[in-house]
């Protein structure tokens, strides 16, 4: 009896350990809400989301460099072995040429002292405030750039899953036919009325079958790991793809694309090619900066303790204050030639960001132009591809009767199922081509109305 209830007792705690465990959650995503969530949760979008806060805090960091700053310090000396010094002891009613030895400081002293500086002009401040504008406009653009980035990652990882995808089910109905086939010629082959190289023919078939399945059937939990990663949930969560890759291949076709102004200020690769010649700029201001004085001011207000013991905090110890006014202007003179060649480098080193702004011109039309060819070209081999699949399952279909009349071997079948099986892939990644293309084609354009921002 005592056994009986002990055992009911761990039944009925392990029900409700499980019926408290909450399900794992299922993620469903169209490819644009796959985009749309990876941009919020990606791990490179969250960490450029902190480069651009830290960039504006890097911009205060900058301005406050200029403003009043306020500094404490307290200090406390006690010594040990307090300094003698030797005077003249005529000065005590002494013998002429005689010394005395006096200790002129009590042996402990404290100190507390505040003091506020301020620039009143320092060159390098003015520009490093002129440049804050120009790196807050590289680390906005950089974040574009991460933006887009994802994106073409997320549209790759999901047209990927859904290659693979298609890719079991076709496999899958093919190895449901070959079984069919196969089963049936052995049939014959037993009866004395088909040859065994047609049974091994189509043996050699299914075992190729099989093998791309196994291999497809892993490959899809790879590019649907690759996925969630891209997205930033954990690789082996539940992700459920709502696309069909015919209709969303067909949904990317858009010749209109190809009719859009291009106006090269959009693109993002440009925009950092912009402000990489902007900071060369700042850094050339910066070296001529160093040529002019700088002049700063300060006040301090302070107050001195002293005493043979540790007696500061009592109320009867006396504190003696003190307070300065200064003013600090610093002239370069001479650095025998040091800031000439930083300020000609400097200079050197902008010319140069010139060069490769218009070489980035340059190469970001020619990217634009073979992003259009492209386009093209994987539209019109995907509209091939689909033309080449209804050949080809038209010619294993009469294939398929030639064999059963006995008009066709069993190498004419196999080749003409290689054929099918190799235009079934070549359609199916011909889908993927058209996705991928018009995403990069939209990177380069990039509209400021554009999925891409």
């Amino acid at each position: 009896m005592k056994n009986l209830f002990i055992t009911t007792m761990a039944l009925l705690t392990t029900v409700l350990a499980v019926a408290q465990d909450p399900p794992e959650k299922t993620y469903s995503f169209t490819l644009e809400e796959a985009i749309a969530f990876a941009l919020e949760n990606n791990y490179s979008a969250i960490n450029a989301e902190r480069d651009l806060i830290d960039a504006q805090k890097q911009k205060w960091e900058t301005i406050a460099d200029g403003l009043p700053q306020i500094n404490g310090s307290v200090s406390y000396q006690n010594q040990l072995k307090q300094p003698v010094t030797v005077i003249p002891a005529e000065i005590f009613g002494g013998a002429p040429g005689t010394y005395e030895e006096v200790v002129f400081s009590q042996a402990q002293s404290a100190t507390a002292t505040a003091t506020l500086t301020q620039k009143i002009f320092d060159g390098s401040y003015i520009v490093g405030v002129q440049a804050t504008k120009a790196f807050l406009s590289y680390s906005a653009n950089n974040d574009e750039k991460t933006d887009q980035e994802i994106r073409k990652s997320v549209v790759e990882a999901y047209g990927n899953v859904l290659l693979a995808q298609e890719s079991v089910a076709i496999l899958e109905k093919n190895k449901a036919n070959l079984e069919k086939n196969l089963f049936e010629t052995n049939k014959l082959f037993e009866n004395g009325l088909g040859d065994e190289e047609s049974v091994e023919q189509l043996q050699i078939t299914l075992s190729s079958i099989e093998s791309q399945l196994k291999n497809t059937i892993r490959l899809e939990n790879i590019t649907r790991q690759m996925l969630n990663l891209v997205m930033g949930i954990a690789i082996n969560a539940p992700t459920k793809l709502e696309e069909d890759l015919d209709n969303l291949a067909t949904a990317q076709i858009d010749f209109t694309l190809m009719e859009t102004d291009f106006n090269m200020e959009n693109n993002v690769d440009y925009k950092l090619a912009i402000n990489q010649t902007e900071q060369r700029f700042f850094e050339w201001k910066l070296a001529r900066s160093r040529a002019l004085p700088t002049l700063s001011t300060f006040v301090n207000y302070g107050s001195s303790a002293f005493s043979d013991d540790f007696s500061f905090f009592k109320g009867e110890q006396d504190w003696f204050d003190s307070s300065v006014l200064g003013v600090d202007l610093t002239i370069p003179l001479f650095s025998s030639g040091k800031r000439s060649a930083s300020t000609a480098r400097a200079k050197i080193a902008m010319e140069k960001a010139k060069t490769q702004l218009s070489e980035a011109e340059e190469q970001i039309r020619l990217q634009l132009e073979t992003a259009k060819s492209n386009y093209i070209l994987s539209i019109e081999e995907y509209e091939t591809a689909k033309q080449n699949l209804g050949l080809a399952e038209r010619i294993e279909n009469k294939n398929q009767i030639k064999y059963k009349e006995g008009i066709a071997s069993s190498f004419d079948l196999r080749q003409a199922q290689t054929q099918l099986y190799d235009a079934q892939q070549g359609y199916l990644q011909s889908m993927v081509e058209v996705i991928n293309k018009k995403t990069d084609l939209e990177v380069i354009i990039n509209e400021p109305n554009s999925n891409l921002k």
